[in-house]
């Protein structure tokens, strides 16, 4: 798949803006501030229905105004599908794909399938867990649209039996009731560590071979650090009943899949504690370009890569490196504030995005020939 047109009214920066995009490698190119990552945001909102960059969607809009709009052009599967996004800053947001409105965008299977790499997602790889198992939800979810519900089941479990316990310490309850939550916390605490076991296995093989080819040291490897040792419900069942007396002295439960970890090595070193910030941003790339190919041999199709300021802390080889893994079939946005930084002889379409516009004029974004 590829995004083939761009629209934006009154989002973030731009008051409005039009772009024709090319399958492969487009570089938007601009100074700071110009709004490069905001079409980029854009491009994610049209295919999602959501920002990668906030969870607040007031923030889309731009300054004075009530109402932003996104518009995409998308080629599919050999067929051209239209999105439209309208962001209201009171009232819901409106999502439209091909003339018929999505009542629930964020349920259900996407159909257009996005990877992202941004200079703050480096938490992922050195902040704490629960990026990473959120990512594994996530991913699972895209993947195995089936196994959607299983992370709202096991929360929803987690939460009923973390309420319990403050009624078991004030003494309004007996222990006993929590057997029943054990129980279903453990049931669906097996099935999650089962749908993160099985993802992790499918990213270890593309995530080792992209890392080599990005150069990290080697072997770069993924591990999957469950809390449990359980591998039944009955078994993690016990484990919590085991651990009832931790559980009640520190009011809520210490020991589960909400606990689990994901581990990105280089060579025999954890990324996250003893990278350096070039490999740390190597390992993020390697995951997300493994993820490129889970999502590719999964769901029969490749996803559109936006990748913003991905060059700037990158040395010449390495830059090299990345540009040849992205230039086979696909879609892959790149912004850069410094042209310098994209090696000479690279096959991409050029754009330049020029900083908003004065009022009542197009901002614009003009391909290079």
């Amino acid at each position: 798949m590829h995004v083939s047109r761009l629209e934006v009214r009154d989002f973030r920066s731009h008051q409005r803006a039009e772009l024709e995009l090319s399958g492969g490698i487009t570089v938007l190119e601009g100074p700071v501030g110009a709004g490069k990552t905001n079409l980029m945001e854009a491009v994610h909102v049209g295919c999602t229905g959501r920002s990668f960059r906030t969870s607040n969607e007031r923030e889309l809009i731009r300054f004075g105004q009530g109402t932003a709009r996104v518009r995409l052009r998308i080629a599919a599967a050999g067929a051209e599908h239209t999105t439209e996004v309208v962001l209201q800053s009171r009232g819901p947001k409106s999502v439209q794909r091909d003339g018929t409105r999505v009542t629930h965008p964020q349920a259900g299977d996407p159909p257009f399938f996005v990877c992202v790499f941004a200079p703050d997602h480096l938490e992922l790889v050195k902040g704490p867990g629960g990026m990473r198992r959120a990512l594994l939800d996530d991913l699972t979810a895209t993947v195995w649209p089936a196994r959607r519900g299983t992370r709202a089941s096991y929360a929803k479990a987690l939460a009923q039996r973390n309420a319990l316990l403050g009624r078991v310490r004030a003494r309004a309850v007996g222990p006993e009731s929590l057997h029943v939550w054990d129980r279903e916390l453990a049931r669906h605490g097996v099935e999650l560590m089962d749908h993160r076991r099985e993802l992790v296995e499918a990213l270890s093989e593309p995530f080792t071979r992209r890392a080599a080819e990005l150069g990290l040291p080697a072997p770069a490897t993924l591990e999957y650090r469950p809390r449990s040792e359980a591998r039944s419900s009955d078994a993690l069942e016990l484990e919590l009943r085991e651990r009832l007396d931790a559980d009640l002295e520190r009011g809520f439960t210490l020991h589960g899949p909400h606990r689990d970890d994901l581990v990105l090595r280089a060579g025999t070193r954890d990324l996250r504690r003893y990278g350096s910030q070039g490999q740390q941003r190597l390992g993020l790339l390697s995951l997300l370009l493994a993820e490129r190919d889970v999502l590719t041999a999964m769901r029969a199709t490749h996803p559109v890569m936006l990748l913003d300021d991905v060059l700037s802390e990158l040395d010449p080889e390495r830059r090299e490196r990345l540009l040849q893994t992205l230039a086979g079939p696909g879609q892959a946005l790149i912004s850069t504030a410094d042209a310098r930084t994209l090696p000479a002889d690279v096959d991409a379409a050029r754009v330049q995005v020029r900083p908003p516009a004065a009022a009542g004029e197009q901002d614009r974004a003009e391909e290079i020939a």
